[in-house]
């Protein structure tokens, strides 16, 4: 503020970035306003008629020829020096990964999911309020340090859900049923996209996004709040949960259905009546050529070994009857599955599906993992075939197996020595 003519006038410093056009209207650099400022008040204003690219304008000029401000400022706290108010600010960072989180906004149902979600915990009120006020401001990284490399600002934004009580990342169910309670005012491709929001205390579901499905970023996502608000990011726990083999039927007791399994059996393995790993692999690939709406690459001789390590319990490197049998009861429940989460019965599951049939099955992964399945058994078009997601779950199985073998009480971790 400065006194000009017995009243106090509200001006603005401004700088030109490019260091040289200025403003030339009113209060500018060698205006006839200054000459009614003492040359104290200029001092200190550190006013100086210089071709530097910094002014002063009346701020209602501002406001008439500037129409959006962006503040570069670590948090969201009053620019006034006597405001004693501080808001409590909490970070999360992440990433959209194609074929695993990285799923479009709310227009793409079927993939939306499977971002990254982020719960919310509002608990106390504003001073004098019914509501808690915060803002989410979403942020993608690196996108000035790429362009380079061709990277553009992507489209994002976010859309936020109230919590439905539960733990572990939301399905996609629960998206299509459930409207959301609040979302970024647009989708846009800014560095950063930010909103202030009022909503009763309570438990919400934050989900930040791409505009697009599969496209690829780093983001970070601060949440400004007045009062406190408790933030977590909602991935799953790794847990594993396998049925018990089944024990094995007397012969004596066995059902005609087992019976013909066994004579089936009997024709595969042989005089030994062990199947080793090629004739596994001949009838493996022999049953799921004829497996309707299934799409598969034949299964490798290497596949066919895994699946004897995995189900081999008398450790001679082939299958008996009763391993052969848990294994084919096995099988069938795989392909079950997969031919549930091929939702567009293409042959091929979308990697995007890949969590829940992997839970189904008895593997609940998070985030981080599930990245990294998908890089390894999706093809360039995000789809999973059948023996892809066999090898998967051969080789979770294969791992859960060691590691409870090795495992004290039921821990959670182990210790291992260079030998094992």
């Amino acid at each position: 503020q400065v006194r000009y003519r017995g009243q106090q006038v509200q001006l603005i410093r401004i700088r030109n970035p490019w260091g040289q056009v200025e403003w030339n209207g009113p209060w500018s650099d060698n205006s006839p306003e200054w000459r009614s400022v003492s040359p104290s008040e200029q001092r200190r204003l550190s006013q100086a008629a210089q071709d530097d690219g910094e002014f002063w304008m009346k701020f209602e000029d501002f406001k008439v020829h500037f129409d959006k401000v962006e503040i570069c400022n670590l948090t969201p706290d009053a620019l006034e020096d006597n405001a004693g108010h501080k808001w409590e600010v909490t970070i999360h960072q992440g990433s959209w990964v194609r074929g695993s989180t990285a799923g479009g906004c709310r227009n793409f149902l079927e993939t939306f999911w499977t971002n990254p979600q982020i719960k919310l915990h509002l608990t106390e009120k504003d001073d004098g309020q019914d509501d808690c006020t915060f803002i989410a401001a979403l942020m993608q990284k690196d996108r000035r340090k790429l362009k380079k490399l061709g990277a553009e600002m992507l489209t994002i934004g976010y859309s936020i859900y109230e919590s439905p009580g539960r733990d572990g990342h939301l399905g996609k169910d629960f998206f299509r049923y459930h409207p959301s309670k609040a979302r970024s005012k647009t989708y846009i491709n800014l560095r950063e996209v930010s909103n202030r929001f009022k909503l009763p205390p309570g438990d919400y579901i934050l989900i930040p996004t791409t505009f697009e499905p599969h496209q690829e970023a780093d983001f970070c996502l601060r949440i400004f709040s007045e009062k406190k608000a408790i933030t977590e990011d909602l991935d799953e726990n790794v847990a594993i949960d396998l049925p018990e083999p089944l024990h094995p039927t007397p012969r004596a007791e066995e059902t005609e259905e087992e019976k013909q399994f066994r004579a089936l059996f009997e024709q595969i393995s042989g005089k030994d009546r062990e199947i080793s790993a090629e004739e596994l692999e001949f009838v493996l690939n022999a049953v799921l050529k004829r497996t309707r709406n299934i799409k598969f690459k034949n299964l490798s001789l290497i596949s066919c070994r895994n699946i004897i390590s995995l189900m081999d319990t008398s450790g001679n490197g082939k299958l008996e009857f009763n391993e052969f049998k848990v294994f084919w009861e096995k099988m069938k429940k795989w392909i079950s599955i997969f031919l549930q989460f091929d939702y567009d019965k293409s042959g091929s599951m979308s990697s995007y599906e890949l969590r829940g049939a992997l839970k189904a099955a008895g593997f609940q992964l998070n985030n981080y993992l599930l990245q990294l399945i998908v890089l390894r058994y999706s093809d360039e078009q995000l789809q999973i075939e059948f023996d892809d997601f066999l090898n998967c779950l051969i080789r979770l199985e294969n791992a859960s197996r060691v590691f409870q073998a090795l495992t004290v009480k039921n821990k959670e971790f182990i210790n291992l020595n260079i030998g094992e």
